[in-house]
């Protein structure tokens, strides 16, 4: 599959801002966009249309983007970029921490979002079942009690299910395709984002720290996700698959 035939849908109540952007994406080669207004429009068009980007503004008529963030991840954990006028890092870090593919403030440069876009549906593809790196990656891989399927994407603890978002499958990927071994941030960020390290070390740390939430006993004190101070992190060897 061409990543140029993926479909894309647009959530902006800026009919100017919405017409612009779904114009930058169609000059680059996207042919498939659909576009709203509104979180109501929105959840119609996500459930019947099933698109494999959202980009999302926060401030909507009818709610605001992180509770539509959410309310989509619950039907499918398609990849989603905010795009808001809200700048402020704690918002920024709010909709990382959400699970967000990634945060774009306006103004942008046309040439950004298009990078962006880009790396996020090459990484989406990558969990698909194509690619070398993605067919290596399709097991379950056990951590202690716990079980992540790379297929499903979920943690199973106990007879409970965790979802990982797909930053955090990503990053899970570069870490058990290199298990045993420090991984830079540079690379971690190379894989996850697609660009170096630079601008993005809160982000990883925000990611890595919901990460260990969910395959951790002890999140403050992993056993699994190692540091390597100043350089990276590391999966522990222990970790295998599951026979």
């Amino acid at each position: 599959m061409n990543l140029y035939d993926c479909k894309i849908l647009l959530v902006d109540d800026n009919r100017e801002l919405l017409t612009m952007t779904e114009r930058i994406l169609r000059k680059s080669g996207y042919e498939h966009i659909v576009c709203c207004g509104t979180c109501r429009e929105a959840l119609t068009l996500f459930a019947g249309e099933k698109p494999e980007l959202v980009i999302l503004d926060i401030m909507l008529p009818d709610g605001d983007g992180f509770t539509l963030f959410r309310r989509m991840r619950e039907i499918a954990q398609t990849p989603i970029l905010f795009l808001s006028a809200k700048d402020e890092d704690n918002d920024r870090l709010f909709g990382l921490g959400l699970g967000a593919d990634d945060y774009i403030t306006k103004p942008f440069l046309p040439q950004e979002l298009v990078l962006r876009v880009g790396a996020i549906l090459r990484r989406a593809w990558l969990t698909r079942p194509n690619g070398e790196e993605a067919k290596e990656a399709q097991s379950t891989l056990r951590l202690g009690e716990r079980f992540i399927s790379f297929e499903n994407a979920t943690v199973e603890y106990r007879g409970k299910t965790v979802q990982l978002t797909a930053k955090e499958l990503a990053l899970l990927k570069k870490l058990f395709l290199n298990r045993g071994n420090i991984v830079t941030f540079d690379a971690i960020c190379q894989a996850v984002w697609n660009d170096s390290y630079y601008g993005y070390e809160n982000t990883l740390m925000v990611h890595i720290r919901h990460l260990r939430e969910k395959i951790e006993e002890d999140p403050s004190h992993p056993k699994w996700i190692l540091t390597a101070r100043g350089i990276g992190y590391r999966l522990c060897a222990e970790g295998k698959e599951k026979e």
